[in-house]
């Protein structure tokens, strides 16, 4: 099968995609670093490094089966300002124009899970009904990622349309509800042989903690970076990382007895905190399942935002996989993947 893929980045889905056999023979993307990435590891596809804005897809009516990307997430994270529709940066129109434009058999589009929150129900709805009038039947899910495999708890919103059925969601394969453990942070990521060179960005105790009975959560260090419990999956990696907000490996295992010391009503400490070491540009990219040794262009922050902004292709191929077999009439099973949650409901408790 082959593909476009839209607001690629640095081609996290993408490589998925292709490790599940469908191919992507376009990519759109307009930071040029992240062009760079991706076609350094498909070279094959056509590369446009341009706003989406300027591109018409009418070239690609009868060559792709799927269109996939990840429109601009900015106006709905909650990291963010979170105007919306008001946001100049909103994708989406985009996404339904390329649709209408090629009218692929399927399209698989991705975003933060602010968008499925109840201050932005109204638009989920409205975007749902609009990909149903562009003749898809929608199904929709949160997932995270650390049910498939991947050894980090980053959440994202898929929205899955097929013109012939209904898309199947896989069920988990780690956790809970598998039998199957999740995949720690510590297989790929170690505590005492750094992997990468770290940003020298001390981790200092916050004035004012704010402290959970986990030692890996709350506000206890200053920035947004968080100690990462090598015996779980890591908290989501962020594209704001390369500075304070990038996550650290705890060395000489300090938070767990100081979230014990605060919980107890101990003074907060100051300073640096020891043993401390900021996750590395490697091991992040490691913890997103890009293959290990894998070469990120631009300047250091980039190549942190690129990362964190990708989806993991772990996930990517996951879904891509029971994508290209539902597209084929493979049979699913309850078993197996969750009933399709199609927009009826979502659109009925939103009017």
């Amino acid at each position: 099968m082959q593909a476009l893929d839209l607001f690629s980045g640095p081609g996290g889905l993408s490589l998925g995609m292709k490790a599940a056999g469908i191919q992507p023979i376009a990519s759109v993307e307009k930071n040029k670093d992240a062009v760079a990435t991706y076609a350094a590891h498909t070279s094959t596809a056509e590369h446009f490094c341009a706003d989406v804005r300027t591109i018409s897809f009418n070239r690609y009516r009868g060559k792709v089966d799927v269109i996939f990307g990840g429109p601009p997430c900015q106006p709905f994270s909650t990291g963010g300002l979170r105007r919306g529709t008001a946001d100049a940066r909103n994708m989406f129109p985009e996404f339904i124009r390329a649709l209408n434009e090629v009218k692929p058999a399927a399209f698989l589009a991705e975003n933060v899970p602010g968008l499925a929150t109840r201050d932005r129900i109204h638009y989920l709805s409205q975007l749902l009904r609009e990909f149903e009038l562009a003749g898809y039947n929608v199904t929709w899910q949160v997932v995270m990622a650390a049910d498939y495999g991947v050894p980090q708890k980053r959440r994202r919103v898929i929205i899955v349309g097929m013109k012939e059925g209904e898309f199947w969601f896989p069920k988990p394969t780690h956790g809970p509800k598998s039998g199957r453990p999740y995949v720690a942070s510590g297989t790929v990521v170690s505590k005492d042989q750094p992997f990468g060179e770290p940003p020298n960005c001390p981790v200092l105790y916050a004035k004012y903690p704010d402290p959970r009975r986990s030692p890996y959560a709350g506000h206890v260090y200053n920035g947004g970076g968080r100690p990462v419990d090598l015996d779980a999956p890591c908290h989501t990696i962020l594209a704001s990382a390369g500075g304070y907000k990038t996550h650290w490996i705890d060395t000489l295992d300090i938070a767990p007895g100081y979230t014990a010391h605060l919980l107890a009503g101990g003074t907060p400490r100051e300073g640096t905190v020891p043993g401390a070491r900021r996750l590395t540009r490697e091991e992040s990219a490691l913890l997103q399942t890009f293959p290990r040794g894998m070469r990120f262009a631009g300047s250091v922050s980039s190549q942190y935002t690129q990362i964190g902004d990708a989806v993991p292709p772990l996930l990517g191929q996951v879904l891509a996989k029971a994508l290209k077999e539902q597209m084929e009439g493979h049979s699913v099973s309850p078993e197996t993947h969750f009933e399709p949650d199609t927009a009826a409901p979502l659109l009925a408790a939103a009017s």
